[in-house]
């Protein structure tokens, strides 16, 4: 029998049990509060009551670097590796080893390097750089991080939303080689496939609570599903047309069998002028990936675009942008703006073009002052003047003047990544408004969002799972429960409805 070696609990709330040589899974919808979870046991975030055990001792958690001493270890969806190090390097970051003298023994280093990853199954030279790995590959050089500081528990967070089947399946070998050794795997995925199959006990988690866990032969699909649900799920009706999609002839933007491996496998989707589309889904569903495909960031494998029923086929995001086709990511402050310069330049960027004037072409500072009032005025970015340093704004007048750049130019498509996250809620009201307000004009709007509230207010929403259309849900038929299942669901449980275009 297994012996306990950590428990966390807080209250009635949240109580975990962790086991050495057990792959412990850990479920829920966005939000549910794994994240936190894993971050109080990092470390990185200090509970507000409860307590932490470790081998039947409380343990306080003051850094990360506790954590680590205590032998927990954690790798994130984005992996933490040192892209221009060789994989010796980024291997040997936190486990250094000095020799009396202070000196690094990397002779020793080398060898236990070597160790780990003939344990893992990789056998490249430990001197290649980290970036001419595949993410398989560079996911079991984070695995080996944790084994070189003999970690007693390691947190392995949506491990397999990168990977190919083939990978997975390598993933999957390790996990439990990791488990047959006596390390505690704490595994948490949205795929529920995954987790029956590996798993001996998983936690199921709703609203900053466990409802449920369950051990052994109890482990099924449909009990997760109606434990992250909280209920049982029901069929979905045929969708129904909203009334912008009725009223246009074709779509503005169109896309057929769009792929790109490993996220995107195959996704129709349709918006139409006027149109307020949802997308969401869970971690690794392709969502933003679709939106880098059609916004020319990326190059999709195979499938094909439509842009007001002609073929559209970006080279690039500056062609994109000419075509009319605007995107506000999701990481704003790092993707989105030049934060050191004005909400007038960062507004001004993306139509310099026709900006200029004149036989030289030469900006006018005039014109450009001219349009960035205006914006701000019909978005209500709170700013003294629109020479301010967007850096001195607020999330939501940053997250406005993201959106303003692309206004003022003529938009067709706008792509919302995660529009209103890390926005207060008057600045949600006044994002929200924006959009409607854009899609009046006959802009088709695609709303990226893990956020049900956010959804509720579309049109229509759509669903992906896996890369592909998992449900297609019209506005009576928008639920979270329905949302969740479609996400939950398994492609042979799920038949998504016509797109507007095959069915009009």
């Amino acid at each position: 029998m297994t012996k306990t070696f950590g428990r966390i609990t807080a209250l009635d709330d949240v109580s975990v049990t962790f086991r050495n040589g057990e792959v412990h899974g850990l479920v829920g919808a966005n939000g549910a509060g794994k994240s936190t979870l894993i971050k109080i046991l990092a470390g990185a975030h200090a509970p507000d009551q409860g307590a932490v055990e470790i081998d039947g001792q409380p343990v306080t958690l003051h850094s990360t670097l506790d954590s680590r001493r205590l032998g927990l270890a954690f790798i994130y969806q984005e992996l933490s590796l040192v892209p221009k190090f060789s994989m010796l390097q980024n291997l040997a970051m936190g486990n250094w080893k000095r020799s009396a003298a202070g000196l690094l023994t990397w002779r020793d280093l080398r060898v236990r390097a070597r160790e780990v990853l003939d344990l893992l199954g990789l056998e490249k030279p430990l001197d290649v750089g980290v970036e001419r790995l595949s993410v398989a590959d560079a996911w079991l050089v984070s695995i080996g991080r944790a084994l070189m500081s003999d970690a007693r528990l390691i947190a392995m967070d949506e491990p397999s939303a990168s990977l190919s089947a083939e990978e997975c399946e390598r993933l999957f070998g390790v996990v439990r080689g990791l488990a047959a050794r006596g390390v505690a795997v704490l595994y948490v995925s949205h795929r529920l496939n995954e987790v029956v199959d590996l798993c001996e006990t998983v936690t199921v988690f709703r609203d900053g609570r466990v409802v449920d866990t369950l051990s052994g032969g109890a482990i099924n699909k449909q009990a997760l599903v109606r434990g992250i649900v909280g209920g049982e799920t029901v069929p979905q009706a045929p969708a129904t047309h909203s009334e912008a999609t009725a009223k246009a002839s074709h779509p503005a933007l169109s896309v057929r069998g769009l792929r790109r491996s490993p996220l995107v496998n195959g996704v129709d989707l349709d918006v139409m002028p006027g149109e307020v589309v949802g997308l969401t889904g869970l971690v690794g569903s392709g969502r933003t990936e679709v939106a880098r495909m059609v916004f020319g960031a990326d190059r999709p494998d195979s499938g094909e675009m439509y842009l007001d029923g002609k073929p559209y086929r970006p080279r690039s995001v500056v062609n994109a942008i000419r075509a009319g086709v605007a995107l506000v990511p999701e990481e704003r402050r790092s993707q989105g703006l030049f934060l050191e310069k004005s909400i007038d330049f960062n507004i001004a960027l993306p139509t310099l073009r026709v900006l200029r004037s004149g036989p030289l072409r030469l900006l006018s500072n005039r014109r450009r002052t001219e349009r960035s009032q205006q914006m701000v005025e019909s978005l209500r970015i709170k700013t003294r003047s629109t020479q301010t340093p967007v850096r001195q704004l607020s999330g939501g007048n940053q997250q406005k003047v993201v959106m303003a750049k692309w206004l003022v130019g003529n938009c067709k498509v706008l792509l919302l990544d995660e529009p209103s996250r890390g926005v207060d809620v008057s600045a949600r009201a006044e994002i929200y408004r924006v959009i409607r307000e854009q899609a009046a004009l006959g802009t088709a709007v695609l709303v990226i969002s893990s956020e049900f509230d956010e959804l509720k207010g579309c049109d229509r929403v759509v669903v992906l799972r896996e890369g592909r259309v998992a449900a297609n849900l019209g506005p009576d038929q928008v639920s979270e429960s329905a949302i969740l299942a479609a996400s939950f669901a398994d492609h042979t449980d799920v038949h998504p409805t016509q797109s507007s275009r095959e069915s009009a």
